[in-house]
């Protein structure tokens, strides 16, 4: 990944191990959470469970038995649900973070329209590769249980789990409301505190009707979209120059999606293993700092 600037997170490699409780109670509390709702009850569902040993039913596995529908969702399609998911009014919280950004420009990392495209672009590869494999994982059908101990894994950051879980439920009050879904009900009913929010986006696209390549360009468009909109806040950068960056990385985009789509693919034979687990270091150890701050812009 290119830049000459040290405000790219480097990729490395990093192999996921179980995490011991991942559906604990995140032991920190976002004093922003300005779009988050901790009294959302999202509690025990009427959905028809179909049996099975699972938490609130069975859900499709990764062993190739289950019904894994690598081109579809569970409604017709519609290619243009894809704009609404993505749009960035979709009230699903996200506008409330910055993706790692305020704390890259209070350390100085991220000044100009030049070192905001070294920072997405670092951020793309790494996180948002993660997030549209684990999104289009969860669009093909596999068990979205096995899809979030493996998101668990590959974030090691308490801070960032905690994030992640929040935005998941964000999204999936937002999902259940606009594609009702027997699949978002058994996973809401599992996951009451909120499942990762590629796993939620994955299955929210199933819902819709969409492929598993277009869960993978929304989380992939979601991990740098996010940065450039903050950017613009935090620094008063012209809207122009932060579309630019945006348009200059669409290219690359693509070849994340694909990607994204093919490790998805592998899982029906590999298991979650399949899925790349590209690390951020620097990313991570900010986003624990940025949690502590007691005045900040936005949640994360």
């Amino acid at each position: 990944m290119s830049t000459g600037t040290t405000d790219a997170p480097t990729a490395t490699p990093h192999h996921p191990a179980t995490n011991p409780n991942p559906n604990a109670r995140p032991g920190t509390v976002d004093t922003a959470r300005p779009c988050d709702d901790d009294t959302a009850h999202l509690g025990a569902v009427d959905a028809v469970h179909q049996g099975g040993d699972r938490p609130g039913g069975n859900y499709p596995g990764v062993d190739g038995t289950s019904d894994v529908r690598p081109e579809g969702g569970t409604q017709p399609a519609h290619r243009a649900a894809l704009f609404v998911l993505a749009d960035g009014r979709f009230p699903a919280g996200g506008h409330a973070h910055s993706g790692g950004a305020e704390a890259a420009v209070a350390a100085g990392r991220v000044h100009d329209a030049r070192s905001l495209e070294a920072f997405c672009r670092g951020r793309l590869h790494t996180a948002g590769l993660v997030a549209a494999a684990l999104a289009a994982a969860s669009a093909t059908g596999h068990d979205p249980l096995a899809l979030d101990e493996a998101a668990d894994a590959r974030t090691p950051v308490p801070a960032l789990r905690d994030v992640a879980r929040r935005l998941g439920r964000q999204l999936m009050r937002a999902a259940r409301a606009t594609w009702p879904s027997a699949e978002l009900d058994r996973l809401a009913g599992a996951r009451p505190r909120g499942a990762h929010q590629p796993v939620v986006l994955g299955l929210t696209a199933r819902a819709a009707g969409l492929a598993p390549l277009d869960a993978a360009y929304a989380a992939a468009y979601e991990s740098v979209s996010g940065p450039a909109t903050a950017v613009v806040r935090l620094l008063s950068l012209d809207p122009f120059d932060a579309t630019g960056v945006l348009a200059r990385l669409a290219p690359e985009l693509d070849r994340i999606a694909e990607d994204a789509r093919a490790a998805a693919q592998r899982v029906v034979h590999e298991g979650t293993v399949a899925l790349p687990a590209a690390s951020a270091p620097l990313l991570d150890i900010t986003a624990q700092h940025h949690a502590a701050w007691q005045v900040r812009l936005f949640a994360s």
